[in-house]
């Protein structure tokens, strides 16, 4: 793999666990009374973790197949199980995590076979 495509992987990475953050910001602003300063802030925090998701995102596709990038979003439901423990204290399920290993080992081998097809 060259060097500016592992830098593109880790940039991914960095923005789908602020997109994932996001649904953070979500849970809390809804946890204030509409309009109160803690709405706002987390509302207001949740729409700009959005729009530098978006920026990095299109900055991002500009060095990975499309294909790719979208095969790797699907690791934000396991930084959303991390996010739900650490901040909501939500349970983690035998079944939860047999579903984030599927899901991992799904994007390992999607983004294995996508390196493959390239050197055939």
């Amino acid at each position: 793999m060259k060097k500016s495509s592992v830098k593109a992987l880790i940039a991914l990475h960095l923005i789908l666990v602020m997109f994932s953050f996001s649904s953070v910001c979500s849970k809390m602003a809804a946890g204030g009374d509409f309009l109160s300063f803690r709405f706002l802030l987390f509302y207001g925090l949740e729409i700009a973790l959005l729009g530098l998701y978006a920026i990095g995102w299109q900055q991002v596709i500009k060095h990975l197949p499309l294909t790719v990038a979208y095969a790797n979003r699907a690791v934000t439901t396991g930084w959303s199980l991390l996010w739900g423990v650490l901040f909501f204290s939500e349970s983690v399920t035998p079944g939860k995590l047999i579903g984030i290993v599927l899901i991992i080992a799904g994007v390992v081998l999607f983004s294995t076979s996508e390196k493959e097809k390239n050197h055939e």
